[in-house]
């Protein structure tokens, strides 16, 4: 249930937008916390957080840490996602077919 684990990580709105931060591309931990409202090391807690989930990864570069985001690491939750999607495609295929069926003087 790791998708569990990603929804409990991203809840935390902080948390979240370190990660969004990093939908543009690696970045350096400065660059991630810029302008946000809390410390350059509230957000590296934020991202070794994110790190544990399996949502970022990092690499040296220097004396500097760059951080990413881990594509891999939302799989579980796209996935758990995109079932409840195929529910509701499934139910609006069956409405459609019976709405079909009904409407086309053939007996039911």
């Amino acid at each position: 249930m790791a998708y569990g684990n990603a929804l409990a990580v991203l809840a935390d709105p902080t948390r979240r937008t370190v990660f969004e931060r990093l939908r543009a591309g690696p970045r350096p931990v400065n660059a991630i916390a810029a302008g946000l409202p809390v410390s350059r090391p509230a957000v590296s807690q934020h991202l070794k957080v994110l790190k544990e989930a399996g949502l970022v990864e990092e690499r040296s570069e220097g004396v500097r840490r760059i951080y990413s985001l881990r594509r891999e690491g939302l799989r579980e939750l796209r996935e758990w996602l995109d079932g409840f999607w195929d529910v509701a495609l499934e139910a609006f295929r069956l409405e459609a077919e019976k709405s079909h069926m009904s409407g086309s003087g053939v007996d039911e």
